[in-house]
């Protein structure tokens, strides 16, 4: 009876050997790509898979957005500036079996293609383009990057170029550009209030010269002002045209 009993505790630990690697389950976002005898099947999941033990083998590929940090790379631009350049790449698994038979390790390989692209691109911009069209740049980059994963399975959604590091000297450079331009403005700004203010006075000029009295209207206006300030003696001209008219009564009186 005895060996019997060692007969069937070893069958059943064997039946329990090859149940286990022929039952998978996969989670929603993965997907099986099964190999039989080395040739394959298919993708599979997600759920229960059942597989014929030593015969089938199977590959996990999840399907979720990866999210790819480019190391910074070293890139001279078009003007011959020397920039460090990092980035981040998202992208996701569209047909699995695509992803593991045709490239070695997807993730590895986008991740050499993005460094090799993003040095690339950027090399042919400027450092004031690089600067200031960013979102051009990015879809440049997804564009060009998407065309050569596409045979891999794997589609590229969105690249950001996260940091440009500029040397020392250039943003040095850089901050006595924009303060120049800063002072251009004002003084610009300083010029168009002085034109403006010079018509309003030729416009002023022009008024009074049409009407006299607008001059002198303003003489008092101007004597009233001076008179509310009691901090300070004030010696202003006071102008004859203003006692014209009792000077022509005093004589008509005459």
């Amino acid at each position: 009876m005895a060996p019997i009993g060692v007969v069937s505790i070893i069958l059943i630990f064997f039946l329990i050997i090859i149940l286990s690697n022929a039952i998978r389950i996969l989670s929603e976002y993965e997907r099986g790509v099964i190999f039989r005898l080395g040739r394959l099947i298919g993708g599979k999941g997600p759920g229960l898979i059942l597989l014929i033990p030593i015969v089938d083998r199977m590959v996990r590929v999840s399907l979720r957005t990866v999210v790819l940090d480019v190391p910074p790379q070293d890139v001279i631009t078009k003007d011959n500036v020397s920039i460090k350049v990092n980035a981040v790449v998202y992208f996701r698994v569209v047909q699995p079996d695509k992803a593991i038979v045709s490239v070695e390790n997807y993730i590895y390989a986008t991740s050499q293609l993005a460094q090799t692209t993003l040095r690339s691109i950027l090399g042919q911009f400027e450092l004031d383009d690089l600067l200031a069209q960013r979102d051009k740049i990015n879809h440049e980059l997804q564009v060009i990057i998407d065309q050569h994963t596409e045979p891999w399975g794997i589609k590229i959604s969105n690249v950001e170029v996260k940091q440009i590091d500029l040397p020392p000297e250039m943003q040095r450079a850089m901050a006595k550009q924009a303060e120049a331009e800063r002072e251009r403005r004002a003084k610009v700004v300083h010029a168009e209030g002085e034109l403006q203010a010079s018509q309003k006075l030729g416009e002023a000029a022009a008024i009074i010269q049409k009407n006299p009295i607008a001059l002198q209207l303003r003489y008092l206006q101007t004597l009233t002002e001076i008179a509310s300030e009691n901090n300070s003696t004030t010696i202003f001209p006071f102008p004859i045209d203003l006692l014209t008219p009792f000077i022509d009564a005093y004589k008509n009186r005459k």
